[in-house]
C-alpha cells in the first residue's frame, strides 16, 4: 500500500497555475506571463505585441506540447524601451497642407493658427516604418516564454502534490469505511433469515416444500450478498492510486472515480442495513471530494 510519503513524488500536476520571465534585449525590457485554469482541453489565449505576430504559430506550439491542458493565457509585454520606430515626414505633402492652410487662414482674416501640430494630424503626413524582428530577437523572446512555461510546470507540480495528498487520504478514508462494513454483514444476513422464519411461524408446516424453501433463501442471501461489489471497489481504488503515479493522469482518473462510484452506489442498493447504508452516504461524500480534486488534475 502507498503511504503519503510515497505520494510526495507523485506525477500528478494541478492544471491551475502560473509562470513569468523577464530579459533584456538590447534597448527592450521584455516580460512573459502565462497562467493556466482547469479545461477539458487545450484553451489558449495569446496577447503579444505587433512586433511578435510572426512568432503566434511557434508560441502555441511550445506551450500545447509543454503544458498540454488546460485554459491558458499568455501575454508578452515590452515594459520600457527606446523608441524603436522611425516616424517619417512627408515633407513635401505636409508643406502642401501647410500652404493651404496658410493661404485659407488669411483669406478668412483669422488669427495665426499653429500650423504645425494641425499639419502632422493630416492623413500620411507622418508614416511610422517598423523594424524588422530578427532571428536573434525571435529565438529570445521564445526562450523567455519556454521558461515562463517551465514556471508554471513547477508551479502545477507543487500543487499537483498537495492534491495528491488530499486524494490519498479521500482514497483511504473510503477504505477504511469498507472495512468497516464487514462486521455487519453477518448480522444483516441474520436478520433477513429471521424475519423470513418469523413470517414462517404462522405457515402450516405440512404446506412447506422444504426444499423449495431452501433453494429461495439462499437465492435471497445471494442477492443480498455485496462481496464481489466490495472487491471491485477495493480493485478500483488500489488502482486509483496507481494511476496518480502516470503523468497527465486527470482525465483517466476522472474514469475510475466513475467506476468506484457505481460500486458505492451499488452497495447502497443492495445493503438493507441501516449502518452500512450510513457507510455508503460517508463514501460518497469522499467521492465527491475525489472528483472535484480531480477535475483541477491534469
Amino acid at each position: 500500500m502507498m503511504n503519503k510519503n510515497d505520494m510526495t513524488k507523485s506525477a500528478l500536476q494541478s492544471m491551475t497555475g502560473f509562470g513569468k520571465a523577464n530579459g533584456q534585449f538590447q534597448d527592450k525590457k521584455i516580460s512573459v506571463e502565462v497562467r493556466s485554469l482547469n479545461s477539458k482541453g487545450l484553451d489558449l489565449n495569446v496577447k503579444i505585441p505587433n512586433t511578435y505576430k510572426d512568432l503566434d504559430t511557434e508560441i502555441r506550439r511550445i506551450v500545447s506540447d509543454l503544458l498540454l491542458r488546460g485554459k491558458m493565457d499568455l501575454g508578452i509585454y515590452i515594459e520600457s524601451q527606446n523608441q524603436s520606430v522611425s516616424n517619417l515626414v512627408n515633407t513635401e505633402l505636409a508643406t502642401q497642407y501647410f500652404e493651404s492652410l496658410k493661404a485659407l487662414n488669411q483669406s478668412w482674416g483669422t488669427q495665426t493658427q499653429d500650423y504645425l501640430s494641425i499639419v502632422l494630424k493630416m492623413p500620411e503626413v507622418l508614416s511610422v516604418q517598423q523594424e524588422d524582428l530578427t532571428e536573434i530577437e525571435s529565438e529570445f523572446v521564445l526562450g523567455l516564454v519556454r521558461e515562463a512555461v517551465q514556471q508554471l510546470q513547477v508551479f502545477r507540480s507543487q500543487e499537483g502534490q498537495a492534491l495528491a495528498i488530499d486524494l490519498l487520504a479521500n482514497i483511504e478514508a473510503i477504505k477504511a469505511l469498507l472495512s468497516a462494513i464487514t462486521p455487519f454483514e453477518q448480522e444483516r444476513v441474520n436478520q433477513v433469515k429471521e424475519r423470513i422464519q418469523k413470517g414462517l411461524a404462522n405457515i402450516d408446516e405440512a404446506r412447506i416444500d422444504v426444499n423449495r424453501l431452501e433453494q429461495e433463501m439462499i437465492f435471497y442471501v445471494e442477492k443480498l450478498d455485496i462481496s464481489e461489489e466490495k472487491q471491485r471497489l477495493l480493485q478500483h481504488l488500489d488502482y486509483f492510486v496507481e494511476t496518480m503515479q502516470q503523468p497527465a493522469s486527470g482525465k483517466k482518473l476522472g474514469f475510475i472515480a466513475q467506476e468506484m462510484g457505481r460500486e458505492i452506489n451499488t452497495l447502497g442498493s443492495k445493503c438493507n442495513h441501516a449502518e452500512i447504508q450510513r457507510k455508503v452516504v460517508d463514501m460518497k461524500d469522499h467521492l465527491e471530494k475525489i472528483k472535484e480534486q480531480v477535475l483541477n488534475s491534469l
